[in-house]
């Protein structure tokens, strides 16, 4: 029966992690997605400017879609743990202190990437009710700002799942 049950907590486990990993990597391919789109905007407005003939708004694009590339592109960054961290302070610690100190430092930043969520979700709000546009194309803001909130919880489940990771012995 408790063998039963062990089975079921890491199978549930196991699903919460690749749903994460998952979900990370489908914003990341909305982020790639941007990337692209921003390096072919540009491209074409360079080439149409020797015509005379510039994309309007083409700054405007290319700032909201800067905006999804960087928020959209954090989960799956800290998944993989692509970031750069300095680690010559911590190696020095003992394995339990290391955990301790990963588990304090995730702790931490699903505290400041809730916090960064839930102001985007208000800002967006506010953007909405107030009808804010862009200058040139008229697009609104608030979608970009639910957008990158959306990320920053995605970047709070991925920093849970770390600390999933640190108690299970699976975070190197």
């Amino acid at each position: 029966m408790t063998t039963c049950l062990i089975d079921r907590k890491e199978l549930c486990v196991e699903r919460l992690l690749n749903g994460v990993g998952r979900l990370s990597r489908l914003i990341n391919v909305i982020a790639g997605i941007a990337i692209t789109f921003i390096m072919f905007l540009t491209v074409l407005d360079v080439i149409l400017r020797s015509f005379r003939r510039p994309i309007v708004g083409a700054y405007e694009l290319v700032a909201f879609s800067g905006a999804v590339v960087i928020g959209f592109a954090i989960p799956l960054t800290s998944w993989m743990r692509g970031h750069i961290y300095v680690d010559f302070f911590t190696a020095k610690l003992s394995k339990t202190a290391q955990s301790i100190f990963n588990v304090t430092t995730r702790c931490m930043g699903i505290g400041l990437f809730f916090l960064i969520g839930w102001n985007l979700i208000k800002v967006g709000m506010d953007l909405q009710q107030s009808g804010e546009v862009s200058l040139t194309l008229q697009l609104p803001f608030y979608p970009v700002a639910y957008g990158v909130a959306v990320s920053c919880f995605i970047q709070c489940l991925v920093l849970l799942a770390d600390i999933v990771k640190i108690f299970r012995g699976d975070y190197e």
